[in-house]
């Protein structure tokens, strides 16, 4: 089975790189979104959820360990050229082992889906079930026994989503109706926008661009910002304080940090004003000491929006009646969450 031409490169003193053209790797200085990672023996394989080739990057930092997989999953050719250090050369790539560069790329997915599926009852994208695919981890781990390395050589064994199915109209209208305006109440700005999925851990905030509202209200006075949050549909009282979200509200002239608390479904917080936020404020909904800032390039609202249509993509075909034996084809918990009768 050929699927395409890498280039060999060395990068550093006793690191390799295989490579497609244009294509995502570990070396990059900051990770999108998008990308699958794959701990491997002697490095990592790296892929693009967007991406068609389904030939991944590898990034080699021990030779002799990697040419345990390399010939399996870029074929001998490739192995041959990385053992004898053809730098520069473009390879063709011949998997020996098929079903093991498959099962790569499809754990590298599970990894990637249990950390970046954008799970959301305001945009109607279910959540997919842990268990199933807690399980479907295991089971690819194993058949991928010949290369997988570190943390993600270990099968997962978390505990499952609650099941807790929700209305994505009760959803869509939650934020506003925790921030409900006060007779006497003067509303100066007001607002909804989304948050950088890579600010706090996955299953604490419902993953639309419409799940983050504020408004700045003046009271006898004082002005006021309230922001509330779409929680994400599997989150319940009680949650410890070292994973509640915080909510950075800012404007030209200054910021505030609130504190947001879980009530129904919703994160809420409300604050003393920032000057300046009569004309709008910026909400950056974060966990701290949880992720960092990056580049919108990587982590802004159009690679979101990329993010979720491909997911509706995948539980369009999870939904058909015709098996689909490719290299991408759904995950067991996506047939699952595609199949469901929730009120998504």
């Amino acid at each position: 089975m050929t699927t395409g031409t890498v280039r060999i490169d060395r990068v550093a003193d006793g690191v390799w790189i295989i490579a497609p053209e244009n294509a995502p790797s570990v070396l990059d200085d900051a990770a999108g979104i998008d990308v699958t990672v794959l701990e491997v023996l002697g490095g990592h394989l790296s892929w693009s959820v967007f991406a068609e080739y389904t030939v991944p990057v590898a990034v080699i930092d021990d030779v002799v360990s990697a040419q345990n997989w390399v010939w399996a999953v870029f074929g001998e050719e490739v192995a041959l050229a990385v053992a004898e250090g053809e730098t520069g050369s473009e390879v063709v790539v011949e998997p020996a082992r098929p079903r093991v560069a498959v099962g790569a790329r499809r754990l590298a997915f599970a990894h990637w889906a249990a950390r970046w599926w954008p799970t959301s009852t305001v945009d109607g994208i279910p959540a997919l079930d842990a268990g199933l695919l807690n399980r479907e981890i295991a089971t690819l781990v194993e058949d991928c026994d010949l290369l997988v390395d570190g943390d993600d050589a270990l099968a997962p064994s978390g505990p499952t989503l609650a099941d807790r199915p929700g209305r994505a109209d009760d959803y869509a209208l939650a934020a506003g109706a925790a921030t409900a305006t006060r007779p006497g109440t003067l509303v100066l700005a007001r607002g909804i926008t989304g948050s950088d999925w890579r600010r706090y851990p996955p299953g604490l905030v419902d993953c639309s661009e419409r799940a983050v509202s504020w408004e700045v209200v003046r009271t006898s006075g004082n002005t006021a910002v309230r922001v509330s949050v779409v929680a994400a549909p599997d989150v319940s009282e009680p949650v410890p304080d070292h994973v509640r979200p915080r909510a950075l509200i800012g404007t030209a002239s200054g910021a505030v940090d609130v504190a947001l608390r879980l009530s129904g479904d919703v994160w809420f917080g409300e604050s003393a004003a920032p000057p300046g936020a009569e004309a709008g404020v910026s909400v950056d909904v974060y966990l701290p000491g949880f992720g960092v800032n990056g580049s919108v390039d990587v982590g802004g609202s159009d690679v979101r929006e990329r993010v979720r249509a491909l997911a509706r993509l995948r539980l369009r075909r999870a939904a058909e009646p015709t098996p689909d034996d490719g290299p991408d084809a759904p995950l067991l918990a996506e047939i699952d969450a595609a199949a469901s009768d929730s009120d998504f």
